[in-house]
């Protein structure tokens, strides 16, 4: 055109500079202006905003700026919005929040690519709360659902800015129009925050939307199971949930699935249904996979469970290649049948292997060790952790003994003398740190540090955190903020952390919140049996005997069984049990007659028995008498009788003590002159002259 003589006019020089921009050919564009500024004519505003757009793009915002500052008059919405762009684009956010002030003060209200211009430089800490304040303005101009672009700019400014997924899914949710950016960005935020199975979740919901044959849909699954990670099936079960028209193929995938990953053992180890279990494991021999080591361990787990640990020791022993997790599970599973001799030679073979052995091998053994009152072998693995290099684990490993012994203010000084020697807490140490609160009501500590997790250490808080700011709150009575938190949640609330809530329902006596904690648990499984029991034992303490009788039936009808209480202890190598009103042992006329002794000498010093922890609708009488057979009481008057008197008495429940026992224990201390220890599913108890380490709040 120049050539033959002709000039380009503004229209020309417009369509050429946006041009360049579309296809991110800077220089050309560049050299458009250079046309431009040799041609004499007068730039109107749309050229104007064109070359800001331009050097915006380039990252020379000085001059994108400058040709800004000399618009004067001509300036418009867009040049606003695009210099606010300009900085945004350059992460000059201060700049860029400035020049919006500054825009509003010459009389110009923003448009949805104003907002969504500085919206994107509000999205960090600095800037949240002015960011929170557009925000409400977006809101009120009627803009909010205007543009995909403005949706994800709100998106990314609750996100990055304060971490608020909650409403950055409300502003997703709101959107009318979601494309493949809107989801990504989503999802991509979610994995970078450490939420990867809500990013997960988000790409099957994604997939979903689009039409899903059999075949893509068998794919998937096969990939999401080939994925899953500690027999967690839920996404393969998603994604083969939305095949439209399944057939043989859909079925066996979704079948080989739960196979390949255990899921479907673990399910048979949960219900103690071992004949099922071993059908479903002669399918996985069919199928070639019994050789796979998450299926053998979960096999492994099934058995253990059922109690049969002969099997449970020929299938490890058939294992092709054992790895750390074949051990742990085996460890583990000798543990809790309180055969720690199996558990401590196969930790001698771990280590012959040359293993490296974790902190759950060393929880597992030590907990063996503590279920029997082992003290001896339990010394032993402690003087295997102080030998090997202070690392987390040996830090984890002493923070967690101090928080379980209720010591929580040593707890938490070894925790700080922890980073001060810079070592890097794990999620294990977290836990660790969030019980030891717990254990004595510290709250504003707690939440100190649970916040300090993903803040200060980047680590991502999992569910069995929550359940222990929900043990927190709830121990102290503050449930109703304990609620609100577990509806705060970043995801939906497990099992575990709705039965703790209801478990503080129950020693707080609130019928109203437990019942709907209840409520909550049975929505995700019918047959939760703990869920049963805690409701019965509230309105039990709560004198509904109706509610009990009612609820007692639903668990028969369901088929489903209380675990029995259950306390133990080891005198001379051997360990001795007693259950509930037990007579099965051989110096069970001694243990009484000595129990009998210890009611009439403790109400002299003031013992008065709590028949409110009596579950039955009977007499007072008869409940008084129920107090006295306790299997804790049992297994402590017995300790009495066997044990040397410059001994402490070491026993173990399986259960939470009971709050009679727990206080005729502290009787028992003054009457006997003697240390009692009971370690309960919570933490250890130490009584001695009248008083318990746990000062009354467990």
């Amino acid at each position: 055109m120049s050539q033959e003589g002709t000039h380009p006019d503004l229209i020309t020089y417009s369509l050429l500079l946006k041009s360049c921009i579309r296809a991110n050919n800077f220089q050309q564009g560049k050299l458009v202006h250079d046309y431009l500024t040799r041609s004499g004519l007068e730039l109107d505003s749309v050229i104007l905003n064109s070359l800001i757009s331009l050097y915006s793009k380039c990252g020379e915002w000085d001059k994108a700026n400058c040709i800004f500052e000399c618009m004067g008059d001509k300036r418009d919405l867009v040049s606003w919005s695009a210099l606010i762009s300009c900085y945004a684009n350059n992460r000059m956010d201060f700049e860029a929040v400035n020049t919006y002030i500054d825009m509003l003060n010459c009389g110009f209200y923003p448009n949805e690519y104003c907002y969504t211009a500085v919206i994107r430089a509000c999205s960090n800490k600095d800037n949240v709360s002015i960011g929170q304040i557009i925000v409400g303005s977006v809101i009120k101009s009627g803009y909010f659902d205007s543009h995909v672009c403005l949706g994800c700019a709100l998106i990314d400014t609750f996100v990055m800015g304060s971490g608020d997924f909650n409403a950055a899914y409300k502003v997703f949710d709101k959107m009318t129009e979601k494309n493949v950016i809107t989801w990504t960005l989503l999802i991509t935020r979610l994995q970078q925050f450490g939420y990867s199975r809500d990013a997960i979740d988000f790409f099957i919901n994604m997939v979903s939307r689009l039409f899903l044959d059999v075949c893509v849909g068998c794919s998937l699954v096969d990939m999401s199971a080939k994925c899953a990670t500690d027999g967690f099936m839920a996404d393969s079960r998603k994604v083969f949930d939305r095949i439209s028209d399944h057939n043989v193929m859909s079925w066996t995938a979704i079948v080989t699935g739960y196979v390949q990953s255990g899921g479907i053992l673990k399910a048979c180890a949960n219900l103690s249904d071992l004949h099922m279990g071993e059908q479903v494991y002669a399918y996985a021999v069919k199928l070639g996979l019994a050789s796979v080591n998450c299926v053998g361990n979960s096999l492994i787990s099934m058995y253990a469970r059922c109690g049969n640990m002969e099997n449970a020791r020929k299938t490890f022993n058939a294992l092709f290649e054992k790895n750390l997790i074949s051990y742990n599970t085996i460890v583990n599973a000798y543990a809790k049948s309180l055969n720690s001799e199996e558990s401590f030679e196969l930790f001698i073979e771990i280590e012959d292997t040359g293993t490296q052995v974790d902190t759950f091998t060393f929880a597992s053994l030590l907990s063996g060790a503590s279920s029997i009152c082992a003290i001896g072998k339990g010394g032993q693995i402690h003087a295997r952790i102080l030998k090997s290099d202070r690392n987390v684990i040996s830090w984890t490993s002493m923070v967690t003994g101090f928080a379980k012994h209720g010591f929580a203010v040593r707890a938490l000084e070894t925790f700080h003398k922890m980073l001060e020697a810079g070592v890097r807490p794990n999620e294990i140490t977290y836990i660790a740190v969030l019980s030891a609160c717990s254990h004595v009501g510290l709250i504003s500590e707690g939440w100190k540090h649970f916040k300090s997790m993903s803040m200060e250490h980047g680590i991502v808080p999992r569910m069995e955190h929550y359940a222990c700011m929900v043990d927190l709150l709830g121990r102290s009575g503050c449930l109703e903020e304990a609620m609100e938190f577990i509806n705060s949640m970043p995801f939906k609330a497990d099992a575990l952390v709705l039965r703790t809530f209801l478990g503080a329902c129950r020693v707080h006596g609130n019928i109203n919140l437990g019942k709907h904690a209840a409520k909550m648990i049975l929505e995700q499984d019918q047959n939760d049996a703990a869920a049963y029991i805690l409701l019965s034992n509230l309105y039990a303490y709560t004198g509904q005997w109706d509610e009990v009788t009612e609820t007692r039936k639903n668990m028969k009808e369901k088929n489903l069984t209380k675990e029995a209480g259950c306390s133990w202890i080891e005198v001379e190598n051997k360990v001795h049990k007693f259950y509930a009103a037990d007579t099965s042992h051989p110096q069970v006329l001694e243990i009484y007659d000595e129990l009998d002794q210890w009611a009439l000498k403790i109400k002299e010093l003031g013992y008065v028995p709590n028949t409110d922890f009596v579950l039955h609708d009977v007499e007072e009488e008869q409940k008084e008498q129920y107090l006295f057979q306790h299997s804790e009481k049992i297994a402590v008057a017995f300790g009495f009788i066997s044990t040397s008197k410059s001994k402490p008495v070491r026993v173990f429940k399986n259960l939470r003590v009971c709050g009679d026992c727990h206080t005729a224990f502290k009787y028992f201390s003054i009457v006997k002159g003697r240390e009692i220890v009971v370690r309960d599913s919570n933490r250890f108890h130490h009584f001695k002259d009248g008083k318990c380490s746990c000062d009354d709040y467990w």
